[in-house]
């Protein structure tokens, strides 16, 4: 019984540092759709409508990203679009990261290798998705 508490933490562990993950490579969305939220609820639509008006304002910049950064032929354009996305991404993955790696590694310096690797690793990820539907649109 106690190994299967073991197995199972090590599952949660894991599926909130993939959580995390994804909050940090969508952090442009969800920052959008969390600042509407917010602000929609303070116009007093109620808790529900606050949550689907923030809901769609992060899908909708998420699709019109993805839309610019698809259907633009200009470099600098689709430059920009990356750059959006990819940006908050790393900023987000590098405090993720360094709050993860503070807790589990002493020292002063190590920590903040460790969220550059991890502020690098989560802003490539947050590159790759934003040009996976070009290629995918490229492909067809």
């Amino acid at each position: 019984m106690i190994i299967l508490g073991i197995f199972a933490c090590i599952l949660g562990i894991g599926a909130l540092c993939w959580l995390l993950l994804n909050l940090a490579v969508f952090a442009l969305p969800l920052f959008a759709g969390v600042a509407t939220g917010l602000a929609a609820m303070r116009s007093g639509i109620g808790p529900i409508g606050a949550i689907l008006i923030g809901l769609a304002t992060g899908v909708l910049v998420l699709i019109a990203g993805q839309s610019i950064f698809t259907f633009s032929r200009a470099p600098i354009v689709r430059g920009v679009a990356a750059a959006a996305f990819a940006i908050p991404a790393a900023f987000a993955g590098y405090h993720a990261t360094h709050g993860i790696a503070a807790l589990t590694i002493g020292g002063s310096i190590v920590p903040v290798l460790v969220a550059i690797a991890g502020s690098a690793a989560i802003g490539a990820t947050a590159l790759m998705r934003m040009t996976l539907p070009a290629a995918r649109a490229v492909r067809s």
